[in-house]
């Protein structure tokens, strides 16, 4: 009979196994952030694209050339602003029905919020961005046409609105599990206080969960920033600086996707798209750099 293998032995291969397994993320991270630094930094030190236009130019043709720089017309102003745009306007939209849902849900009725809405909200999480898209051009779009009596009815508004349809089931389902990590000591405490119901979910559930609501938010914030195909179908897709809602208009990931095959490896259009894309990973560096500020106040507080 074959003698099993030490306990200690066991330890030391799980503790190798787990190791190489960190390691080995920790390698594609630093090497997935070196790659995109190297290529997108290469537009600035190569290609001598001056950095200050980069960020507030407001004029984007990568098919021209500028006679004065002989390089492309490289100002991104109107994409950063176009995204940070249709990212903003649709957490306005999407939170406080995120939010009003989760209260419903926990603290009003939740036998009905475990048994059927949680299901129907993660059902939503799984459906693919393209048939948001497909909603969105065909009832979003054609709403935009005729309240507002416009030819196109593309633009940041319903961009916006369609990014605040797939971004609530997120926002939403971290609500809910928010104001359930609430210990009900509290409501029961602020009860005997002789708060009301609605008093307790205010002044005691909905301050006591901030923080994590406020991770869901970032959360739901970063994914609308990093949306491309839906928003590809319904905003229009011109490189301009938008004057209104139903300008059509592009973000940065938009115009990733329409140009990063059009261009050659090396050239300079194609790394100014380098550029585009780790602007875009910073702009998540920095979200998912708020939310673990945010964990770890909350979780200062609660200590």
């Amino acid at each position: 009979m074959a003698k099993q293998m030490p306990k200690r032995n066991l330890e030391k291969v799980g503790l190798s196994v787990t190791g190489a397994c960190v390691a080995l993320v920790t390698l594609v991270v630093v090497a997935l952030i070196l790659m995109v630094a190297q290529r997108g930094l290469s537009t600035f030190i190569k290609d001598g694209v001056n950095i200050a236009e980069f960020f507030t130019g407001t004029t984007w043709n990568l098919a021209n050339t500028n006679e004065a720089t002989g390089l492309p017309f490289t100002g991104a102003l109107p994409l950063i602003v176009t995204s940070f745009a249709v990212t903003i306007i649709s957490t306005i939209i999407a939170v406080p029905i995120a939010i009003g849902a989760a209260i419903f849900v926990v603290e009003i009725q939740p036998k009905f919020g475990q048994k059927y809405f949680q299901p129907l909200i993660e059902l939503l999480v799984g459906i693919p961005s393209v048939v948001f898209g497909l909603i969105g051009f065909h009832v979003i779009v054609g709403a935009m046409r005729v309240i507002f009596n416009v030819d196109l009815g593309l633009g940041i508004l319903p961009g916006s609105i369609v990014l605040a349809l797939m971004i609530l089931p997120t926002i939403t389902t971290l609500s809910i599990d928010a104001l359930r990590a609430v210990p009900d000591g509290y409501r029961n405490g602020s009860l005997a206080l002789g708060y009301t119901r609605w008093q307790t979910i205010w002044h005691v559930v909905l301050k006591s969960a901030t923080p994590s609501l406020m991770t869901a938010v970032i959360l739901g914030m970063t994914r609308a920033f990093g949306e491309t195909l839906a928003v590809r179908m319904v905003i229009g897709g011109v490189e301009a600086m938008p004057e209104g809602l139903l300008d059509s208009a592009s973000t940065i990931t938009t115009t990733l996707t329409t140009s990063m095959a059009v261009y050659a490896t090396g050239s300079v259009q194609n790394d100014v798209l380098w550029s585009l894309g780790l602007l875009l990973m910073g702009m998540s560096l920095i979200f998912i750099l708020i939310i673990h500020l945010i964990g770890a106040k909350g979780a200062k507080a609660r200590g």
